[in-house]
């Protein structure tokens, strides 16, 4: 199978075409942000069984940029220290680990932020519940020039971070209407200035002081059409977004992308192609494909080249040894909420 395949992607040398999708899991002390102790073995766990890829859980760039409980940080020295093991362990299995760095925006609320109101482009309140916690959103603060330079600081200090940390590289979370992603959503940003006129500003200035940071080669960047707090949205021209939104990829040197989709083979809802298809249509570098694969339809994508890389989600959390199970034809095991999602196993 292609997807068993081992691949050199930029500087990574990865032991097969398999990646281990960002879920987010809520096991990190509340309080401090410091990873549970289950995370090294759960991360090294894949490594050892063939994963290529390991993207972590979300990972919040500073307090306020928390949308649950239990979310993980890369913002103070005991959450970078904490993450270390976690990375010698995937290294030390053949694995290549990326930190996801996320900020929630407006889809938080003040009793998981530390009381810091949650902020936005405009103060505009989302629908729906909190995860986990399930409070109302509260109207955020609409972001003032000030706000919007320390939320570019504070992602690239993470990423700073996840490098001492020993992280071979980060994914900056632009997709799913969060904050990034807020700036994107014509329901969301009512700005009259730069950020508002320039939808893909603030995304823009994200990926380039990282990239300064710790260079372009080292960074991926997920996007999407969907947006969890709005699942009726949908691009009304699709192509357009897309072609724009790579343009700013290739303006900050950006070669990783992994666009989003709920289901792989759905073609969006303003198009005759799937968002996977519509990328490669304009998209020269690497695409990791994700939503709802099945190692078949992984296989299918990576043979005519819609994708060099395939992320799963579900099928990893009930399967840690899911490279193993397929080198040696071995069954799946179905997906079970129940069991796989309570501990970190």
């Amino acid at each position: 199978m292609k997807l068993l395949e081992t691949v050199k992607i930029n500087q990574w040398n990865l032991q097969s075409r398999v990646v281990m999708a960002p879920m987010t899991r809520s096991f990190a002390d509340l309080e401090t942000g410091v990873i549970h102790p289950d995370t090294v073995a759960y991360y090294a766990k894949r490594a050892k069984h063939g994963v290529g890829m390991i993207i972590t859980e979300g990972i919040a760039v500073s307090p306020e940029a928390r949308g649950t409980i239990g979310i993980p940080g890369l913002y103070t020295e005991d959450q970078t220290e904490a993450w270390k093991e976690v990375t010698a362990q995937v290294h030390q299995e053949g694995g290549i680990i990326i930190a996801q760095l996320w900020h929630v925006g407006r889809l938080s609320h003040s009793a998981i932020t530390g009381g810091l109101q949650p902020v936005a482009p405009s103060a505009v309140q989302a629908n729906g519940l909190t995860h986990r916690v399930g409070l109302p959103y509260e109207t955020p603060k609409a972001m003032s020039e000030e706000d919007i330079q320390k939320v570019i600081q504070d992602f690239t200090k993470a990423a700073i971070n996840a490098q001492l940390a020993g992280f071979d590289g980060v994914e900056i979370h632009a997709a799913h209407g969060y904050l990034i992603d807020q700036f994107q959503f014509p329901w969301v940003n009512f700005r009259k200035d730069a950020y508002g006129r320039n939808k893909y500003l603030f995304l823009e200035e994200i990926l380039q002081a990282v990239a300064n940071s710790i260079g372009a080669e080292r960074v991926i960047v997920r996007f999407s059409e969907h947006k969890d707090d709005t699942p009726l949205f949908f691009w009304e021209q699709p192509e357009k977004e897309v072609i724009e939104i790579l343009d700013v990829f290739r303006r900050t040197g950006i070669q990783v992308i992994h666009p989003s989709a709920q289901t792989y083979r759905k073609p969006l809802a303003g198009h005759e192609l799937t968002l996977h298809a519509l990328v490669r249509k304009h998209w020269e570098g690497v695409v990791i494909g994700v939503g709802e694969l099945t190692p078949e339809i992984a296989e299918e994508s990576l043979a005519k080249g819609e994708i060099q890389l395939a992320a799963f989600g579900r099928l990893l959390l009930s399967n840690a040894d899911l490279v193993k199970r397929l080198k040696e034809d071995k069954s799946i095991k179905d997906y079970n909420p129940k069991s796989d999602l309570q501990h970190l196993r």
